[in-house]
Parts: C-alpha cells; sequence; structure tokens
C-alpha cells in the first residue's frame, strides 16, 4: 500500500470478482494474466485446455464492440459479449469491456448522420451497454485515438468520431475527455482505460502526451493501456527504457492489454517471451497483461498463438513455468486485489493561466469502501490547502512563469493514502477577465467578439476580435463568455451567422468540474447567401442553468462562417391540459419556438390553434421531446390563408400520438409560409378522468394529487370521491 502512494496510482471500484484462482496460470492476487475469445467462443477446443485452467481474465475480440453489438440501428446482440462475461463471473475472475469508443469496428450507419445525430446515437450505445451490465470491472473507454507525427490518426473514423464528441475543445483532447466523462457517469467503480498501439515502438511522444492530457484535465482515466503487438523484435532495453519513460511522465497504472509474439519459429517466439514478459509483468505499477489469442491462426496475428493443434508450444510452456515462479507470484500491482478502491483525479479550472490570474482547482475524489480523512493539494512541493470535506476545492494565485505540477494526496481513515497528479502552464500576457465593467446578464444578447480578456488558450482560441464578423471562423476556435444567469430556468439560443456555403457546425458548452456539459447540440450553419447577409440559428438547452455566474464557451467544430451576436432567451413553461399563448409569434419557414410542459395527465389530447397567415401554404409541425430524450410527433397543422396576418381563425385537430405525464419539452417549427400563432389550446379527450368546470355541483371535498384539500378555485387533477377529475 505505501508503494500505491508513491505512484500516485489511484483508481478503480469493484471488480466483479476476485481474480486468483490456484487452478490457473498465475496466482498473483494483484495482478491479472488474461487472453481473449476464439472465434467468438470462450473455449477454443481442439485439445486446448479449458480456458479458465489457463487464463484469470478474458476479454472480447470483437464481440463487446459496437458493430458487432449494433449492427443494425436500434438491434442490440449482446450474446457473444455476454458468454464471455457470465464465464468470466461463473469461474470467478475478471472481465475487460473492449471498447466503447474505436474509429474502426463502429456500425456503418453511423457515417449516414449528422453529427447531432451521431452524439444521440453513441450516448445511446453507452445507455445499452450500462443497461446490459450494470457493473464492469474495466473497459477500454477509447482505442487507438492518437496522431502520429504527420498528423494522420490511427483509424480513419477518428475524425467523425472527434466530430461526434464535441471536437478537440480547449484542451484539443475534448472529444476524448468527453468519452471518459460518460462512461464514468455509468460505470464509477470501473477501471477507466485509454488503449493503443505503436505506444511502445513509434508514437511513444505522441501516446504519452495524450494521455497526460486526459490526466491534466482531469478527465477519470484510471490506467493507460500498451497493446503491444508490435514487440516481436524489441530488445529488453529499449523496453525498460520506454516503459519508464511512459511511466515517470503518466504516473499512472498500466495495463499490458493486446500482447502477441508473431513468431513461426517456436524457439524465437520463447525467447522473445523471456525477454520482455518479466518486464512487464514484474513492473509494480503494471496491473495486468493480456495476451491476444492462443490458438494459431485463430486472431488477425498470423503466428502468434501459443497452441498448434491442440500442443503447447515452448513459449507457452515457459510462459506456464515463469508464473509458477517467486518472481512472478510475488510481484507487486497498483491494484491491490485487483480492485480499484479510489478514483482521484484533479481538474483546474484551465489548463493554462496568466501570471496574476487565480486558477481554481477542484479535485474529484471518491473511495469505494473506505472513507476520506483529508485531501492535500500541492502545487510543487508547496502545500496550498488540506481538505477535510467535499467538495475539494481550492485557489492558487499564479505569480511566476512555468510548468506547475499539481499532487493530491487522498488520506483514508485507516490512513492509507493515494496520489494524483496534474499540470498547467503559466504564462506572461493579460489577465483573465469579463470583457466589460458590467457582466451581462441571461436572458439577454452577448454580442460575440465581447469574449473575456485573457491570454489564447485561456479565454479564446484561433479568433480574432477586431475582425469577428467580417472573417470567417477556423475549425477549433473557442471563446468564453463570463455572463450572470438570472433565474433557474431553461433556456434557448438564437445565434446570428452569415456564411457563403453549408457545412459550418458550432455548440455551445460549460466545462465545469464534473463534466464537460454540451449546453446544445452540434447546431448546422446554413449558406445564407453571403458573408454579410446574416441569419439567426435557434439551439435549445438541453438541460436547465442554475442563477449565478457563468463561464459559457461557444466551440466551433467546424468553421467558416461569421458569427455576429447571441442570444439567450427563457423557455416559457406551461401545464397541459391548457392553453399556450405566443403574444402576436409571428414567424417564417424554418423557425420554431420551444415551451416546457408539465402534462398533468397522459393520454390522447386535441388542439384548437388560433392562427392567421397571408400565405397560401403555411403549416407547422408540433414535436414532443420527451423527458428521456425520445422525439414525438404531435402532428402537422395546416394554416389557412385568413387574408391578412391581424386576421385569426381557429383550426381544430387531433394529436397524433398520446402525451405522457410529466415534464417535458415542445418544439412548435414552421415549414410553410410566414404565419401568425396567437394561442394554441390542448384539450385532453381519452384519459378516463372526467373533466369538470370549477363550479361543478358534483358534492364530496377534493384534494391535490399530493392529498392536501384543495377549495372550488382549484384548477387541474382532484381526487373527489376516490376518483380523478380535471377541474378546468
Amino acid at each position: 500500500m505505501k508503494y500505491f502512494s508513491k505512484l500516485g496510482c489511484l483508481a478503480c471500484g469493484l471488480l466483479m470478482c476476485s481474480v486468483v484462482s490456484n487452478a490457473q496460470i498465475s496466482s498473483n492476487p494483484n495482478k491479472f494474466l488474461g487472453n481473449i475469445t476464439t472465434r467468438g467462443n470462450v473455449e477454443a477446443g481442439g485439445g486446448v485446455p479449458s480456458y479458465y485452467k489457463l487464463w484469470n481474465q478474458i476479454t472480447c475480440e470483437n464481440e463487446s464492440k459496437w458493430s458487432s453489438v449494433e449492427g443494425n440501428r436500434g438491434t442490440f446482440n449482446w450474446s457473444g459479449a455476454d458468454r464471455a462475461f457470465n464465464y468470466a463471473r461463473q469461474h470467478g475472475f475478471t472481465y475487460k469491456f473492449h471498447a466503447l469508443i474505436w474509429g474502426a469496428q463502429y456500425p456503418n450507419w453511423l457515417e449516414s448522420l449528422a453529427p447531432k445525430e451521431r452524439f444521440a446515437a453513441m450516448t445511446n450505445w453507452f445507455d445499452h451497454a450500462k443497461a446490459q451490465y450494470e457493473t464492469l470491472p474495466m473497459i477500454d473507454v477509447v482505442n487507438e485515438a492518437v496522431t502520429d507525427k504527420n498528423g494522420n490518426p490511427h483509424q480513419p473514423g477518428n475524425p467523425m468520431m472527434k466530430e461526434t464528441l464535441g471536437g478537440g475543445g480547449k484542451t484539443g483532447y475534448d472529444w476524448l475527455i468527453k468519452a471518459f466523462e460518460m462512461a464514468y457517469e455509468r460505470w464509477p467503480d470501473a477501471i477507466l482505460i485509454y488503449n493503443d498501439y505503436n505506444s511502445i515502438r513509434w508514437n511513444v511522444d505522441e501516446y504519452i502526451s495524450l494521455v497526460q492530457a486526459l490526466r491534466d484535465a482531469g478527465a477519470p482515466i484510471d490506467a493507460y493501456g500498451n497493446q503491444s503487438h508490435e514487440l516481436g523484435d524489441i530488445s529488453a532495453s529499449e523496453l525498460s527504457s520506454v516503459l519508464k519513460k511512459q511511466q515517470d511522465a503518466l504516473n499512472m497504472p498500466m495495463f499490458i492489454t493486446e500482447l502477441d509474439i508473431d513468431k513461426a519459429d517456436d524457439a524465437q517466439q520463447k525467447a522473445q517471451y523471456q525477454k520482455i514478459l518479466p518486464l512487464m509483468w514484474e513492473a509494480p505499477y503494471c496491473a495486468g497483461v493480456t495476451l491476444w489469442g492462443h490458438v494459431l491462426g485463430a486472431t488477425w496475428v498470423t503466428n502468434s498463438g501459443l497452441y498448434r493443434a491442440g500442443k503447447e508450444r515452448p513459449a507457452m510452456t515457459w510462459i506456464r513455468d515463469y508464473m509458477a515462479s517467486d518472481a512472478a507470484k510475488n510481484a507487486v500491482g497498483p491494484f491491490p486485489g485487483t480492485k480499484k478502491e479510489a478514483s482521484v483525479y484533479i481538474r483546474p479550472a484551465s489548463l493554462k493561466v496568466a501570471v496574476g490570474d487565480v486558477l481554481p482547482i477542484m479535485v474529484r475524489a471518491r473511495m469505494a469502501t473506505k472513507t476520506i480523512e483529508k485531501v492535500d493539494l500541492y502545487v510543487g512541493d508547496d502545500l496550498i490547502a488540506t481538505m477535510t470535506e467535499a467538495p475539494y476545492y481550492a485557489e492558487y494565485a499564479a505569480s511566476k512563469v512555468g510548468k506547475k505540477t499539481l499532487k493530491a494526496i487522498v488520506t483514508t481513515t485507516d490512513g492509507t493514502t493515494y496520489e494524483r497528479r496534474s499540470q498547467f502552464q503559466v504564462a506572461r500576457g493579460t489577465k483573465r477577465e469579463p470583457y466589460n465593467a458590467t457582466v451581462p446578464e441571461l436572458p439577454g444578447t452577448i454580442s460575440a467578439d465581447e469574449f473575456d480578456k485573457g491570454l489564447p488558450g485561456v479565454t479564446y482560441n484561433n479568433v480574432s476580435r477586431d475582425k469577428f464578423t467580417t472573417t470567417t471562423t477556423k475549425d477549433g476556435a473557442w471563446m468564453e463568455y463570463t455572463v450572470d444567469v438570472k433565474e433557474d430556468g431553461l433556456y434557448s439560443i438564437d445565434v446570428e451567422v452569415a456564411s457563403t456555403k453549408e457545412g459550418g457546425l458550432f455548440h455551445l458548452a460549460e466545462y465545469t468540474f464534473d463534466n464537460i456539459n454540451f449546453l446544445t447540440d452540434i447546431t448546422e450553419v446554413p449558406n445564407t447567401g453571403s458573408s454579410t447577409e446574416f441569419r439567426t440559428v435557434h439551439c435549445s438547452m438541453k438541460e436547465p442553468m442554475k442563477a449565478g455566474r457563468h463561464v459559457l464557451t461557444l466551440l466551433v467544430d467546424k468553421g467558416g462562417f461569421c458569427i455576429k451576436n447571441i442570444t439567450v432567451k427563457t423557455v416559457p413553461v406551461e401545464g397541459l391540459p391548457g392553453v399556450l399563448k405566443y403574444e402576436d409569434f409571428s414567424v417564417s419557414s424554418g423557425e420554431w419556438v420551444e415551451y416546457i410542459v408539465n402534462v398533468a395527465q397522459a393520454g390522447k389530447y386535441s388542439y384548437e390553434a388560433t392562427v392567421s397567415s397571408e400565405a397560401a401554404d403555411s403549416r407547422f409541425t408540433m414535436l414532443m421531446i420527451e423527458s428521456d430524450g425520445n422525439e414525438k410527433s404531435l402532428g402537422t397543422v395546416s394554416v389557412p390563408q385568413t387574408g391578412s396576418l391581424d386576421t385569426y381563425q381557429v383550426k381544430k385537430g387531433i394529436i397524433r400520438n398520446p402525451l405522457k405525464e410529466g415534464q417535458q419539452k415542445l418544439r412548435i417549427t414552421v415549414t410553410g409560409g410566414r404565419c401568425n400563432i396567437e394561442k394554441i389550446e390542448f384539450i385532453c379527450t381519452s384519459t378516463g378522468i372526467t373533466c369538470l368546470t370549477g363550479d361543478s355541483s358534483d358534492s364530496g371535498a377534493s384534494h391535490n394529487l399530493s392529498g392536501q384539500k384543495v377549495g372550488p378555485a382549484y384548477k387541474g387533477i382532484v381526487i373527489r370521491n376516490g376518483k380523478k377529475y380535471i377541474i378546468k
């Protein structure tokens, strides 16, 4: 446990079960020797010993990848993954989910979706995985996202994955941070791993930089994974040097995740395993080794198998003997009992600050079974805060230029310590502060060029304030705005944009200490005709905002357009059944308005819309966005040509789908010629509840749904004589 503190190896939560079993090759209680499925099955057959007699960890080679599970959109096939998961549980060892995000084996249908739809599909993928596996011991959250020295991604699908998850953002790696946050939200007790190949031979520096960026930004990454496919001819000295370089830079647990030695010659394969496996296994920061296949010809690597025609190859015999040695059995690991006890992540508000800035810092600390006594936070060797109560928040006044190391030491009540490191940069330049002396209030309008004062990389990136509305934005640009939100509520956003082409993308986010919150969906910019012809693009906020001070970040996912103003409006909240009043809401095709509605009773509804139009093709659609994100069409209303916008008619109709009870979002979108909407009344027509007027003579006391007695002036659902009524 003392070693655990020195390394800064923090992390994990409960594993599915103990990995120790004397029947298996490895009996070390603090790390595993695992393998993968064979052609989709756990047992290899053909004379190869049963899996549980060899290995004490299992990874699906392909069965848990997104393309294998959801090859057809909306249809999930977990049978292959279930076989491995249930086998591990049955035989008392651990399982790794491989992999949530990978720019290779994703469903083909994903490519045909818009960015907003892709993000929804990816969220749905995470949600279905969570529903299938309530707890997971380990997860390869992201696989193979490194960009090489020439700027080429490891996988051709990575640019699409990056765009889907919000782009590079403030850190350059926001999309990966978002993936880890999504995983941690669902599986906080799992060991969350970043996994890549060529990380030991050819892209060492790029790999370290990526993992370091995730760690420093406070992403809930618990370990880094070296696939190790490329080590067939590496020397012991080179391997030792690289592993040390990685660990010195990262100070985190490490997994060897996909080790194989592609040698047809038995003696050469054995000699290479003898050279490299002890260096990996006996490294105290190594949490486990997964071999990638044990049957010759059963994986994508031709000669890597350890069994030929059911017989052990010499390398396998040596591995068995080595695992029985004292050196292998007693090797220290970063997760005692192969369980994640501590989740400790340092999240500075920014990875770069100016001299004179005050940097807020949050230590997110969570224990699986123990109780935190205190959290000590250091900048370099200087203790800046000792915190005994969550949230573990501190501030640092930046006074000297240079790279600064953050170190959090968590001490539990039994005296155990857990360590995490991070770093940030202090530079000379303008201190961070709002653009104007008076901070803009929301709801209200912000001029897009009035982003906060400060250094590039701190309050803005890749934009020029003095040419903001005349020069097109660049990919990856972002700007931050300090604002004061007047009151709690849900808001919508109108952004004035101009563009000579389609394809621009942006979204609004807020970088909190717990997450990168996407306040809006990734929004597409239309071709407005010229770079000076501005058009309003509407976005709805995905979640309510709390009253108080906020820093909003406008992120340009794909540039090529100009921005003028950002107007934030309150989204009204209404009750249904009832009347939605629009107060001369006059709109053109493509424009929309949203309401938060509280549906008092599920059931069928009709509508009466008071509308007007000078055009012959006016119409609007009604869409209900339910609390779980599902979208339900309520129908299209054809607006009659009334002669003028001031002459109204009432259009009646039936709502297409029944409404669910509870708070939801109603969107009205005009799809034809310009029209006015004065009001829409939603009428409950079939709920099994009798509708009454307030002066109904029905006898009996009335109570609301909370059991409180109400008088005759009360409007809404009441219980009277054991039955439900709606009083209108």
